[in-house]
């Protein structure tokens, strides 16, 4: 009981966190084509992120669920401080170390990584892209920094710091563009993401409040090299990631000069609920799982609670997007070269994309129950056979089939659905069964809540269609996700459903005058 409410609150935390997050994310967005609209400056401050980003995810993003998290929670204990002190130290002495190397050796290599962005074409873009990969570089130390800190926030299970640190990056960039941009123009976007980043990492930093810092750095530490065999086959999954990414952009270029456009848009409303709900799940559950590997009938009864949270909470933004995609376009897209007939292909293209949102919903928390384990290299194997999936399939359905770009879709949502099933079977394979569980008696909830709520949005779109005028169709919007949430919600709390009964209580708790101790790291 207590692991369970540790986890809806966490989860609950992470989730207002990520949402402050996509908001904030959203208006930097909006912002930046404001001012600066969608041409060269733009594309040339996506160029130069990109470098920084890509870099962060192979050398941090990636280690922090796989490899930090697990090993960290093992040295988190109340008893145990001079050892995570140990190891906290280590591990900042060493990134820092790597991150400022890595820095300098992107710089003096700016050029060849413009060229190998494809920036060369235009000379203007070419010119703003180099200016701002220099720039932008030493943001690299910052946001890896900050990652690190991170995961030692989530493996001592203090989920305020790192929940809301990616919206002060946001908020950064915002005001400094805003308070910026008539003095320094375009580079006012590489001096907030500069900004941004240190942010980012002052956010986190109160996390290592009371553990024992030393400037000493072990490399010999085992706790490094448990790190290091954890992350190799992360690595190397990542590696095939990014070319399976390429693959597809290949493959997609071949369909016409507006079919990654319309992918990219597409599953950018994928993105927005997975956001919120698999990446805070997942967090939430990562470190008790860690703490538990070795005692099974409690992991499964943890990661049990993580699926059916997951589950609970995909379905109703799930039923939101599938219903409203629309309007939900029209909302956040449709303006200037942004064309109706735009949101309308981009509509049906979400909808083919929108079958795998349970199952990727899910997918990362299972992907990160293998890690907790301290196995990576079963997800990266699992991964490596989806390309392979993606690539008979997504041929077939583009060649023989004529499928176009629908079957292009259809073949990446084939590949992150089997990737989840194929997960959840090898996991109960070797960590038994989740049979008993409540996850299956949670899904039938949720299937029929699912239903009921989708036939109450539905009727509400007949009687009443989405109107023109952006204001009302953003109350339109906030007024039909209100009545799906209650009649999801409403319906669940007739099944029974555990977790919704619970949540007025703990909220109550969590937020209110007294916090309850299980909540407390």
């Amino acid at each position: 009981m207590s692991h369970r409410r540790s986890i809806l609150a966490a989860a609950s935390l992470l989730l207002l966190g990520n949402l402050a997050s996509r908001l904030l994310g959203l208006v930097r967005e909006q912002v930046i084509t404001a001012l600066f609209g969608i041409t060269v400056v733009n594309t040339a401050f996506g160029n130069a992120s990109t470098v920084s980003q890509t870099f962060y995810d192979l050398l941090v993003g990636g280690a922090i669920s796989a490899a930090l998290v697990p090993v960290l929670s093992d040295y988190s204990g109340p008893d145990d401080r001079n050892g995570l002190g140990a190891v906290v130290s280590t591990l900042l002495a060493g990134a820092s170390l790597i991150l400022v190397l890595l820095v300098l050796v992107l710089l003096a290599a700016a050029a060849p990584l413009t060229s190998i962005l494809g920036a060369t074409a235009d000379a203007r873009n070419y010119s703003l892209t180099l200016d701002f990969v220099r720039v932008t570089i030493p943001a690299l130390f910052f946001l890896g920094l900050s990652g690190v800190v991170s995961a030692v926030c989530y493996a001592r299970r203090l989920f305020t710091f790192p929940a809301f640190s990616i919206a002060l990056y946001n908020l950064g960039l915002i005001v400094t563009v805003l308070l910026f941009h008539q003095r320094l123009g375009p580079n006012s976007l590489v001096l907030g993401l500069l900004a941004g980043a240190v942010l980012q990492l002052i956010a986190v930093v109160p996390g290592l409040r009371g553990i024992p810092l030393t400037l000493t750095f072990d490399p010999r530490h085992p706790a490094v090299g448990r790190m290091l065999r954890l992350y190799a086959p992360v690595a190397a999954g990542l590696v095939v990631t990014e070319l399976a990414v390429l693959i597809d952009r290949h493959l997609a270029n071949g369909l016409g000069p507006s079919s990654v456009a319309i992918q990219r848009e597409a599953t950018f409303l994928v993105q927005l609920p997975l956001g919120l709900v698999a990446s805070a799940t997942s967090l939430a559950v990562l470190p008790i799982l860690s703490r538990l590997a070795d005692d099974l009938p409690k992991f499964r009864q943890t990661l049990a609670t993580g699926l059916r949270l997951a589950l609970l909470a995909i379905a109703p933004a799930t039923v939101f997007l599938v219903v409203f995609a629309s309007p939900v376009i029209r909302l956040l897209l449709e303006r200037g070269a942004f064309s109706p007939s735009d949101t309308d292909i981009t509509a049906r293209a979400f909808l083919l994309y929108a079958p795998q949102l349970p199952f990727v919903a899910v997918d990362q928390l299972l992907v990160y129950a293998f890690y907790a384990r301290k196995n990576t290299l079963t997800p990266m194997l699992v991964g490596l056979g989806g390309v392979f999936i993606y690539l008979i399939s997504a041929l077939t359905m583009i060649g023989p089939l004529r499928f176009g770009l629908s079957g292009l879709i259809l073949a990446n949502t084939l590949q992150n659905s089997l990737h989840a099933v194929v997960l959840l079977v090898i996991l109960q394979r070797t960590a038994g069964s989740l049979q008993g569980s409540g996850v299956g008696a949670t899904l039938s909830r949720v299937v029929v809540a699912a239903v009921v709520s989708t036939g109450a949005a539905l009727g509400v779109q007949s009687i009443l269609p989405a109107p023109a005028a952006t204001a009302l169709l953003l109350a339109y919007l906030v007024g039909n996700a209100v009545v799906i949430a209650v009649a999801y919600a409403g319906v669940l709390h007739l099944l029974g459903e555990e977790e919704v009964v619970a949540l007025p209580k703990l909220l109550r708790a969590r937020f209110g005058a007294r916090e309850p101790d299980h909540l407390i790291a």
